[in-house]
């Protein structure tokens, strides 16, 4: 059973900058693509990055891209999400998810409904 537990979210300004790690633990990550999703108030979750096992191919979702950076430590069984410029419509819980599939070296994915494992969420404040 993989385990996986966010950290890193807080309350920050607009403009400003917060990195979120996500620690996992019960399997074997570096087998598994990596994605960030969030969730804000009264809406739908919401595909934010995601990262292939080898962190050669990477993806984003177009509200982000540009702003936010995805990562991955094999050795530390870590997943990044760098944030900047930060705007108050970052707002959210912030999840990671893993892919169990073996679709390659390159392989991610944007789709929800794919993740196999998902973290209990970090939130997210941007105040404006």
């Amino acid at each position: 059973q993989v385990q996986l537990v966010e950290s890193g979210g807080g309350l920050v300004q607009a403009g400003g900058s917060l990195r979120l790690s996500c620690a996992a633990s019960g399997g074997t990550f570096s087998s598994y693509a990596m994605g960030w999703f969030r969730q804000a108030p009264g809406k739908e979750r919401e595909f934010v990055a995601t990262i292939s096992r080898s962190g050669n191919n990477i993806y984003y979702g177009s509200s982000v891209k540009g702003r936010f950076t995805i990562s991955r430590d094999n050795a530390k069984d870590t997943v990044f999400l760098q944030m900047d410029s930060l705007k108050p419509e970052d707002t959210a819980v912030y999840y990671c998810a893993a892919e169990t599939y073996d679709g390659g070296s390159l392989y991610y994915t944007n789709r929800e409904y794919e993740y196999d494992y998902w973290g209990q969420g970090t939130q997210v404040t941007v105040s404006s």
